[in-house]
Order: C-alpha cells, then structure tokens, then sequence
C-alpha cells in the first residue's frame, strides 16, 4: 500500500516537471531500437500501467490498440487491466482532476502524446524524458529529498529508486560568479568559479568551489551506484517506457512512413511516365 502511495504522489508530481523548462544539460541519447522492438515496447507498457496509469490518463488510447504491439484481448486483461474496464475503454484512471488539484495543486497531465509534445528544435521530446527519468539522486535539502540534473528542484521524487537502489551523484557547474577581492576592499569580479557538488547515498552533500584562470561555463554530472548491473536493469526498463511513450504519441507512425516512402516512389515513377507520354506525344508535332 505504502509503494502505492508513493507511485501516486511520485506520478502527479511529474506533471510539474514534464511541463517545465530544463537547464542546459547535455541529455543522453535514447536507444532508438527500442521503439521498433515489440517485446520492449511491451515491457513499456507494463511499466507505464505500473507506474504512471496510476495517476496520468491516456485518453486518447484505447487498451485494445495494444494489438499493434503484439497483445491479444486475454493478455491486456490478464496483465494490464487491474479495474473493471473493457478493452475497448480509453485508458483513464479513477482519480478526478478536480480532486487532484485540490490534493496536490495540479492536475497530473494525459500522457498520449507526452513525447510530442516534448519535442523542440533543440532536442528530442524521447531524449528529454529518457534523461529526466534517470537523473534523480538524494538531495536532504528538498522536500521529498529528491533532485535531477535535468530538471533542479523538481518536486518529483524517483518512481525508480527501489530497484536502482542506493548511488552516490557529482555534479560539476562552471560559470561567473561575483567573487569578493582577496583583501576585502572593493566591489566585487567576475570570476570564473568551478563547483563540486557530492551527494551520497543519503543525500549529504560537500561542496567544492575553486576559480578557475580558464575555461568555459557549462554543466556535467556523473553518478556512482552502489550496485550497478539494478541501475543498468532499471535504465533499460526507463528505455522501454519511453519507446512505449513514443509508440503511444503516434501508434500509425511506422505505417506513415512507409506510406510516405511509397508515395514518393509513385510520383518517382509517374513523373518519368509522365516525361516519357510528352515526348512521344508531341514527337510528330514538332
């Protein structure tokens, strides 16, 4: 009950945090093969009903749409369907908006097209999640003990952490700060300052500041996991999630291609008929 609970708050407060603005960090690159591999993209879907239905709706989706990903009737009711919906129901979640934001002050966003709408010019809406996902480590100086490097204080705390288990985070900043003069008179400079941020397994931190005579501003991180082949496990099963996110945000997208790429064909062909009709047909006039 008490992981329940925990999933619930977990998935509302990534409302805030979806729809939000990153700081600049370099976000990793998600496993594209993910997308086109079904098993993955069923695993995506266990672990979005597990994790993220409890809370976030997909109202544009319905239950029996997962017959594209491999799924009959008797498997989405089996594994997937834990109330009395049908698979021809949308897949909503019983918790209303209104009583989500009275509770939590936000109503937990629909999840259908998430990916999409997280694309931008500079990045990837799949790289974006995938690196949010997996960026959380323990900070105490946070209300639910939790940050991300992608997002800095975000009020969501890692849905992962039990099965990633325990890992220790260093976060490195470079960037001008106003440095007081080293006798203590005068206004203050502009100084280049590199900060070291250690977090470990509880959340502690010990800073590290050093100025810098060169360099250049920028932001890098680093984590360190107590057991590393759960985090390896859990990244993979974020991959999967978010291969089945970006399955969901357009479940027609393999076919629209595939449709584009016969249509350029065609007009390929056709206009080279084409070329050919005109020369025989005004081969006599001229």
């Amino acid at each position: 009950m008490k992981t329940r609970l925990f999933r619930l708050a977990a998935a509302v407060s990534a409302a805030a945090c979806l729809s939000a603005n990153s700081q600049e960090v370099k976000l990793d690159r998600w496993p594209t093969e993910r997308g086109t591999n079904l098993e993955a993209l069923q695993s995506g879907a266990r672990t979005f009903v597990n994790y993220c239905l409890n809370c976030h709706g997909a109202s544009l989706m319905r239950w029996n749409r997962l017959h594209d990903i491999g799924l009959d009737d008797k498997q989405i009711k089996a594994n997937l369907i834990f109330g009395n919906q049908r698979v021809t129901d949308t897949m909503t979640v019983a918790m209303h908006p209104h009583d989500a934001k009275e509770w939590f002050g936000k109503a937990p966003p629909d999840l259908s097209v998430i990916v999409r709408a997280r694309n931008t010019v500079e990045y990837a809406g799949t790289d974006y999640i995938y690196t949010l996902l997996r960026g959380f480590y323990r900070d105490r100086s946070t209300l639910t003990g939790w940050n991300n490097v992608v997002y800095p204080n975000i009020a969501m705390p890692n849905i992962f952490w039990e099965p990633q288990g325990p890992r220790e985070a260093t976060l490195t900043r470079i960037e001008y700060q106003d440095v007081p003069p080293p006798d203590g008179k005068g206004a203050p400079r502009q100084r280049l300052v590199q900060t070291i941020s250690q977090f470990d397994a509880a959340g502690n931190v010990v800073l590290n500041r050093t100025e810098l005579d060169q360099g250049e501003p920028g932001f890098a991180y680093g984590f360190r996991p107590a057991d590393p082949k759960a985090a390896a496990a859990v990244d993979a099963q974020v991959a999967d999630l978010v291969g089945y996110l970006n399955w969901m945000s357009e479940p027609t997208a393999t076919f629209r291609r595939q449709v584009g790429v016969w249509a350029i064909a065609f007009l390929v062909v056709f206009t080279g008929v084409g070329h050919w009709l005109h020369a025989v047909y005004w081969r006599d006039v001229r």
